[in-house]
């Protein structure tokens, strides 16, 4: 094979330096990428113009949340789709839903998760991929869609007046730390009483004092689950309502009462490896064992923005899941290829497309917000209703506009009721054994 291996010599770097000192633009260029950063020098303010936050369809959902310094978007997304409903149908506009009380249980089912995975990988080494990358991260705040599916299936929800925030929920970094640590620590027990032939019953122990402990640490930072509530309220009309003996699974049933089974995840992934109109898994992906395990609907992206205006115009939000760091403008609450030049800034083609994009982990899903509301112009999406979960203080009271040329190639997954599917989608989606993905796959990404 030819050595490509070949350095960089004194010649090469005199014609590139000759070329910029050629160029007449080179120092005005410099003075302002140097003085003002990238971002601010490639953006072009004419994006706002067209991201005018005017839809033909919008639903109102009102205030945003704020999920304050911690990863839990996708709670919060999934939480909003389901307070948006339950206002409705109770007038409760200023309503929300604990955050904090699916967040322990989620915290609590990840260490058990992550038990089950270190003794199944028990018998390879630390440098193993799969061992390496169960050590990288044993837990964190991140999530998708089927995963608070789980933890609702098992333990339900309760009003976040009942379970409010603690400092360790809004400012979770110490909390994911000092768990992280302890992760670690029992993964070196558990993979050590595997290599000494420990028996079951053993194990078994070992695990139950582990969860023990993971309990007290998560009850001391984010307070113990309430088992039994009275929800007291007064809804929109100032009418007094007090409904006692509640435990959080007869809550979930009362109040929302959605079949959790029927919302199921549709994802846009372009890659040569996930041929569309087929599903897939992730292996090692999850959080209750035995519980609802993810499974993503693979579909085009004409057919992924048609199930979420079709739920859109039924008056349900959309759950979905994004790249949002992309092209984005945190304050101004603007998603939108157009907003920054990069390219012209530099006058380098950085383009890539949305398979190149995951395939070279230049794109995942980063972050899950709720679509409410599309401007149709002519049948078809021009632009995006966004709400976020970073508080009112971006955006336009912290709801966003994203572009449908954003949504084409940042966008990953949406999440719809499977009555929105045609025939054939929703045969494949129900009956069809998924495909197991590497645990490293992008679409395993936690938002």
């Amino acid at each position: 094979m030819t050595n490509l291996s070949k350095a960089i010599t004194a010649d090469q770097t005199a014609s590139y330096q000759k070329a910029l000192t050629d160029d007449p633009m080179a120092k005005v260029v410099e003075r302002a990428v140097s003085h003002q950063g990238i971002l601010a020098t490639a953006a072009d303010y004419a994006s706002a113009a067209d991201m005018t936050p005017v839809f033909s369809i919008d639903l109102d959902t009102g205030k945003v949340a704020n999920q304050k310094q911690s990863g839990r978007c996708w709670m919060f997304a999934a939480l909003n789709t389901m307070r948006h409903h339950l206002a409705d149908l109770f007038k409760l506009s200023d309503f929300e839903l604990s955050q904090n009380y699916t967040y322990f249980w989620d915290k609590f089912e990840k260490a058990n998760y992550f038990y089950e995975n270190v003794l199944a990988t028990a018998d390879q080494p630390t440098s193993s991929r799969k061992v390496a990358f169960l050590m990288t991260t044993p837990q964190q705040d991140g999530g998708q869609w089927d995963m608070l599916c789980a933890i609702i299936e098992k333990y339900g929800i309760v009003p976040k007046s009942v379970m409010p925030e603690t400092y360790n929920s809004s400012k979770s970094s110490e909390l994911n730390s000092t768990l992280n640590l302890k992760l670690r620590k029992d993964a070196v027990v558990l993979r050590k009483l595997v290599a000494d032939n420990a028996s079951e019953d053993d194990i078994a122990a070992a695990k139950d004092k582990m969860l023990k402990e993971d309990y007290r640490l998560l009850a001391y930072t984010l307070g113990e689950p309430v088992s039994e509530f009275d929800f007291e309220y007064r809804d929109d009309d100032k009418n007094y309502h007090i409904d006692k003996g509640l435990t959080p699974k007869t809550f979930f049933d009362k109040y929302v009462g959605w079949d959790l089974s029927d919302y199921v995840s549709i994802i846009n992934a372009p890659t040569a490896d996930k041929p569309y109109n087929h599903t897939y898994t992730i292996e090692m992906l999850g959080n209750v064992v035995g519980g609802r395990a993810v499974k993503h609907l693979n579909v085009s992206m004409d057919d992924f923005k048609a199930l979420a205006i079709k739920q859109l115009k039924a008056g349900q939000s959309v759950w979905f899941g994004c790249d949002v760091g992309q092209s984005s403008e945190r304050q101004k609450g603007i998603m939108d290829t157009n907003y920054y030049h990069k390219d012209d800034l530099f006058n380098i083609d950085f383009d890539m497309s949305k398979a190149e994009k995951l395939d070279y982990g230049e794109s995942l899903m980063t972050h899950a917000m709720v679509l409410t509301g599309v401007d149709l112009v002519d049948g078809k999406p021009t632009k995006w209703k966004v709400e976020n979960s970073w508080g009112d203080k971006v955006g336009t009271k912290g709801y966003f506009v994203m572009s449908d040329a954003w949504m084409d190639k940042y966008c990953y997954q949406v999440v719809v009721n499977k009555e929105f599917l045609p025939a054939d989608l929703r045969s494949i989606q129900e009956t069809e054994e998924p495909t197991v993905l590497a645990p490293w796959d992008p679409m395993g990404a936690l938002a």
